[in-house]
């Protein structure tokens, strides 16, 4: 047995990770790099949203392949945070490779960069799975929905800081200064954009200096089974759980809704800023305004989605977030330089910048309380006495269709050659995610309803 100081370090060494990693989501994926890729390193938006689009589309589908075996793998022979280990090695030689995304590059460089950031991102997308392993050993089990919101609130908070910094000291805008109107620091180049390049090094600092008290603090608990034939377990065991997973109706049909919902909210993150960029002419600064206010919203998110959660369950939570997500899509759909909500407005009108801003805080909130209430609900639905194979689960549905979205958008941009019908798909991700919803059942199935416990 722990003791309660040992018991709240390995929480916060856990929570540690999730501020450490969140740079690669909120600075890289959406409103950083994303969008200095799309308008300044492709030929041009249209085509630079279409590559970004094709980029994650592959990512997503070696994360879906492997992360679900390796995971199988990992439970039956321990050590998750040596595999952890592996994974940031990836983490941070893809986003430190960044620096050379230089403008106007070539297609060499373009090729070259588009793979950093899926190796990058793999590294990402593995760690997360294998940290949210470690989730039911950090507590009770009615200790856990506050547990992971708290964790997801703090990884909005470090993305928020670390997008503060990078707004004030290194990203330039068209005038060459950044928001506070100096050249960016070290005495980097704005003619060459080294200042938003910065964006790579950045992240894999912020994530080589914040990730250490995980590793200091976040120690397994023992394991009964050995590394030797853990291969073989693990895939016997994940064969199993498979064939039996159409029996559990209930859980069944909160994968499949959750894996459908969480890749749409996927692919406003990844194509939010690149969609700012390309049709409003947002400048990176303005872009970064724009994630602040994303991500100070969702941290309160969270934290409001907790407390209803809490009081009406998740499923209503989970219901409104979508449905607000929704109507988001619809009016980014909506608007551009010439329109709000399809209604024209005169040349030069502000209101198309208004209105996207407060798209930003409805995301904040959405997504924010979308993320918190899935994994209290994936709780709900799960076997008590096989908790772990039910994140492993969660994690897999969430895998599984990760290229749809970016595929969708990448598609649904060539054919149309416009980004603002480009990112319409989501709306059709996010309506079938609520469809399938109604399968399932608010407090599981009788058999499988959590008995609370103590952690080990």
């Amino acid at each position: 047995m722990t003791s309660e100081s040992e018991r709240k370090r390995r929480i916060w060494g856990w929570w540690m990770f999730d501020w450490a990693n969140q740079p690669y989501n909120t600075l890289l994926l959406t409103f950083i790099f994303a969008p200095y890729f799309a308008s300044a390193v492709a030929p041009d938006p249209v085509t630079g949203q279409a590559m970004w689009g094709w980029m994650l589309a592959i990512s997503g589908v070696l994360t879906a392949l492997f992360a679900p075996i390796l995971g199988a793998i990992a439970d039956n022979a321990g050590y998750k945070r040596v595999w952890i280990l592996f994974w940031s090695v990836l983490y941070v030689v893809g986003s430190f490779s960044l620096w050379w995304a230089v403008p106007d590059a070539d297609t060499a460089t373009i090729m070259l960069i588009l793979v950093a950031f899926a190796i990058g991102m793999v590294g990402l997308e593995y760690g997360i799975v294998f940290t949210n392993a470690i989730l039911p050993s950090l507590g009770k089990r009615e200790e856990l929905g506050r547990i992971s919101g708290t964790g997801w609130s703090l990884g909005y908070i470090g993305g928020l800081a670390s997008l503060v910094v990078m707004l004030l000291f290194l990203a330039e805008n068209e005038a060459g200064v950044t928001f506070i109107g100096i050249e960016p620091i070290f005495g980097l180049d704005p003619d060459a954009r080294e200042g938003t390049r910065a964006v790579g090094p950045l992240s894999a600092l912020w994530y080589v200096v914040f990730v250490i008290p995980f590793f200091l603090w976040v120690h397994e608990p023992p394991t009964p089974q050995q590394a030797r034939g853990a291969v073989r377990r693990g895939l016997a065991e994940l064969k199993t759980t498979l064939k039996a997973l159409p029996g559990r109706k209930s859980l069944f049909a909160y994968l499949g809704s959750s894996m459908i919902y969480r890749d749409g909210l996927n692919g406003i993150y990844a194509f939010g800023g690149i969609y700012a960029a390309g049709v409003l002419g947002w400048s990176i600064v303005q872009i970064g305004v724009f994630g602040i206010i994303a991500a100070a919203v969702g941290a309160l998110g969270c934290w409001v989605g907790g407390k209803f959660d809490s009081r009406l369950g998740p499923k209503p939570v989970i219901v409104a977030a979508i449905l607000l997500l929704i109507a988001v899509c619809t009016i980014i759909v909506g608007t551009d330089r010439t329109m709000v909500l399809f209604m024209p407005v005169a040349p030069g009108s502000t209101l198309p910048d208004i209105t996207f801003y407060l798209c930003g805080a409805l995301i904040g909130v959405g997504g924010g309380s979308l993320q918190a209430a899935s994994r209290t609900m994936l709780v709900r639905q799960a076997n008590p006495e096989r908790m772990t194979e039910g994140f492993g689960l969660y994690a897999l549905s969430g895998k599984v269709l990760s290229f749809v979205a970016p595929g969708l958008i990448a598609l649904a941009t060539t054919l149309t050659e416009s980004q603002r019908l480009g990112v319409t798909p989501l709306i059709g991700l996010f309506v079938l995610g609520l469809v399938l919803l109604l399968w399932v059942k608010p407090e599981g199935e009788p058999e499988f309803r959590s008995v609370p416990h103590p952690a080990p």
